[in-house]
């Protein structure tokens, strides 16, 4: 028996290893097994498939362990693998890494083994090297961490490469399981005192330890609240010592006992819907259901606070009451924290969130627990697609538009939106993408009929869209624009919507305090020493600070190039914008939210908290105040530079700007119908901001499906793009132009490039690119990846070309 096995490498095929006799019965797909590669160098690998031909042209080696009792990894979930790894040009290996919680990967630890043919003459050792060869001569192997604290320093590679080389021992892999079940101490009441009589007259007759007397009373309190005590809890409630609980413990009174427990509280599980839906949503949930007895896929087009989250609530719930598991995705973390409150008020333990910021253990214990089929949804970021779900009934994809749904590094670069869709298929389960601002390519499905389309076009409780007023930046002075990026005007409806006692929020999609600063004499601009790019200065921290590496460099006082000592700030950032409105409305409450200021576990969440309680009055943000978030109170949003939003080098640029700024005006007058969106611009007369202004997104769409298809862009054309990686410009250059040379005979007439990005190097990578935009025929698409795949193998042979780093990139988001 053979089995082919994915191991946490870029590997071009997956390998495959014999199956000794012994453990053929236990071996199944989706369980982890130990195996070597190179030598010694051990992985944990998951089980794809099991083999019976001898493969040809090797000889496999045995598989050393096998892990686990029972998969880990279902089947369906290698398809969704195998699918990802096929469709978006990577290794299944790569998906894996991004699959899988890092603690179910085992880490390997080098393990240094006493070779038995040595001699015992340790003549020719240094002192150094005697020390752990007598170590090892006794112990037989030492861990790296061993042979650290023999020898008391960090680097102890010069040693054990002497050792290796002098034949006194040889280096192995040792797998070690990182993932632990967390424990906590319980306190238990003494048998003997179960019998009510017995405790009375324990209590009665209690003459010394005031002290304990209280805590034991606070037991008996806790215990018949919440029916199970723990320590911490007990010592809390008591204000008691452990010293104090140990008194008891020794008495025999209480009895102290270490159980299993998870890192993540459960609570009880509720269906319990506490709210009715209007009529427009009720007739939307009726088609909604009519589309998906036809169609997998249906589109809900609704307007923001339309109520699109309480039609999502009543479909979880009937999923839940069939025996089914649902996936409810959301683009930002930020969503996940005020959406999982709203869904644990109705749905209880039924729901679990899964992102980012949740510690490895956290990870595992969600993944045991969708495995077991125990937790029936789970609402998360794009990884929440690669849980083991083995009853998918339903996949929301809430804000389908957002880009934030592409993984863009590392591999796999993945669209979770399209391979949820894919996933789903798999289970036979339907997929419903919500969105106020569909993407152009989702709306052609719809206009195709591949997709249904249920729309929601008025908002709940019948409540107005916000009025939206431009202001024409170009009739204010540019000496006045350039101190101050807060207009008059906007100034004005901050200070109106303070007094009626109403919340703002402020979107500039730039965060640090400048984006960059100039030389007042010579006109220099600081650049990062890796990347291509200027340098943002972040008051906060006295720093100025590259957004590309993340490389930080003290505030400069001199000019390099001329020696002057004047700098001028250029352009504001969400730092600078809080500080001036802070100046402008001193006794407003002001917060910020941005990359810089929630980077915590629960920061978001905190946040959002805060301004739901209205304790905060002005959230001045990036895009992360845009999307979806719901606020009552909030009658203004101000847009404070929409000139950045409408200028981008991208194809989808209209898109892109009419989603954001449609996004976040949506967050004004949710409850009342009083918002207001101040739009600070200088081109007035962009098609786009007459979009906006209408709340036309039909009028978008017909405008840019013009535009794509003639110049053949998606929906038209279907986009791989081809990154080339070198700290040598001239080396990047000719490995793009070789495999230029080498599509050009086949697709040649779908080529472009190859070129330079305007950020041309990041991490002293220089960086050139081609884009081909091929038809929309699956044989075309599959011919040219195998043929990117082919003439990335030809280049890399090449000794000049072999450190290129070669990315192709399946539907590319810029």
């Amino acid at each position: 028996m053979f089995v082919e096995v994915i191991i946490p490498l870029a590997l071009p095929k997956n390998y495959t290893w014999q199956v000794p006799e012994q453990m053929q019965l236990a071996i199944v797909p989706g369980i982890r097994v130990e195996v070597v590669l190179r030598k010694n160098k051990k992985y944990a690998g998951i089980v794809k498939r099991i083999v019976k031909e001898i493969p040809v042209g090797f000889t496999p080696s045995p598989i050393l362990n096998i892990l686990d009792s029972n998969p880990v990894v279902n089947e369906t979930q290698l398809k969704l693998w195998e699918w990802i790894a096929q469709y978006y040009m990577c290794s299944e290996g790569e998906v894996m890494q991004a699959a899988i919680p890092a603690n179910l990967k085992l880490s390997s630890e080098s393990v240094l083994q006493w070779n038995e043919e040595r001699s015992l003459d340790f003549s020719d050792l240094s002192d150094s090297e005697f020390i752990i060869a007598e170590a090892l001569e006794i112990k037989g192997e030492l861990k790296i961490s061993e042979v650290q604290q023999l020898l008391d320093i960090n680097n102890t590679y010069p040693v054990i490469k002497k050792l290796v080389e002098k034949g006194v021992c040889f280096v192995w892999e040792e797998l070690k399981e990182k993932y632990k079940q967390k424990t906590e101490n319980y306190i238990l009441l003494h048998p003997k005192y179960a019998q009510e009589n017995e405790l009375e007259e324990l209590l009665n007759n209690w003459s010394r330890a005031p002290k304990q007397m209280e805590l034991l009373l606070a037991y008996l309190h806790l215990k018949n609240t919440t029916g199970i005590v723990s320590q911490p809890d007990l010592l809390k409630k008591a204000n008691a010592t452990a010293a104090q609980l140990k008194g008891l413990i020794e008495k025999g009174i209480l009895i102290g006992e270490r159980r299993n427990t998870d890192r993540l509280p459960s609570l009880p599980k509720l269906l319990s819907l506490d709210f009715n839906l209007s009529a427009a949503q009720e007739k939307a949930l009726v088609s909604i259901k009519e589309i998906f007895e036809s169609k997998t896929v249906c589109l809900l087009h609704g307007i923001t606070a339309s109520g699109k989250t309480q039609v999502y609530m009543k479909l979880i719930e009937e999923q839940i009451e069939l025996g089914k598991q649902v996936l409810y995705l959301l683009p930002e973390i930020a969503l996940t924290a005020q959406m999982i409150r709203r869904l644990q008020k109705s749905l209880g333990g039924h729901i679990a969130i899964y992102h980012s910021k949740f510690n490895p253990n956290e990870r595992v214990e969600i993944w045991n627990k969708i495995n077991s089929g125990e937790t029936k949804v789970v609402l998360g970021a794009r990884s929440a697609l690669f849980l083991p779900f083995n009853n998918l009934g339903l996949i929301i994809c809430d804000e389908e538009h957002d880009a934030s749904y592409k993984q863009q590094e590392p591999a796999p670069r993945y669209h979770s939106r399209d391979a949820a869709i894919y996933y789903a298929s798999l289970f036979n389960a339907k997929v419903l993408l919500g969105s106020a601002t569909p993407s152009i390519e989702t709306y052609f499905n719809v206009l195709q009929k591949k997709y249904g389309l249920v729309e929601l076009l008025e908002r709940y409780g019948d409540v107005a869209l916000p009025a939206i007023e431009l202001i024409d930046l170009k009739q204010i002075p540019a000496k006045q624009r350039n101190e101050n990026p807060l207009s008059p005007s906007l100034l004005k409806g901050i200070q109106e919507t303070l007094e009626a006692k109403k919340q703002i929020i402020l979107f500039q999609n730039r965060r640090g305090y400048a984006p960059y600063m100039i030389c007042d004499t010579c006109g220099w601009i600081p650049h990062c020493n890796h990347c291509d790019v200027t340098l943002t200065f972040h008051k906060g921290k006295q720093k100025l600070s590259c957004h590309y590496c993340g490389t930080t460099y003290p505030i400069l006082q001199t000019c390099l190039a001329c020696g002057n000592h004047h700098f001028v700030q250029k352009n504001f950032g969400t730092e600078k914008i809080e500080e001036l409105v802070s100046e402008a409305f001193p006794h407003a409450v002001i917060a910020r939210m941005d990359y810089d200021s929630v980077k915590g576990k629960h920061d978001h969440d905190n946040l959002i908290k805060i301004f739901e309680q209205h304790r905060i009055d002005i959230l001045v943000g990036t895009q992360m105040v845009v999307k979806g978030l719901d606020f009552e109170k909030v009658s203004l949003v101000g847009i404070i530079d929409a000139d950045g939003i409408l200028n981008f080098t991208d194809f989808r640029v209209n898109e892109r700007a009419y989603q954001l700024m449609e996004q976040v005006s949506g967050r004004a007058g949710r409850k009342d119908g009083l918002g207001k969106v101040m739009v600070q611009v200088s081109n007035l007369k962009h098609p786009v901001l007459q979009f906006v202004q209408q709340h036309n997104y039909q009028a978008l769409y017909q405008f840019e499906i013009e535009n794509r298809q003639q110049f053949h862009y998606p929906p038209f054309t279907r986009l791989i793009q081809v990154v080339f990686k070198h700290k040598d410009k001239h080396i990047a250059e000719e490995a793009a132009n070789i495999m230029q040379q080498g599509l050009s005979n086949l697709f040649g007439a779908y080529l472009n490039g190859p070129s330079q990005p305007i950020v041309d190097r990041i991490r002293n990578q220089y960086i050139w690119e081609i884009l081909l935009k091929l038809p929309k025929d699956s044989q075309t698409v599959n011919n040219c990846k195998r043929a990117i795949h082919q003439q990335m193998v030809l280049i890399q042979s090449n000794k000049r070309y072999r450190s290129v780093h070669i990315i192709p990139n399946t539907d590319p988001i810029y």
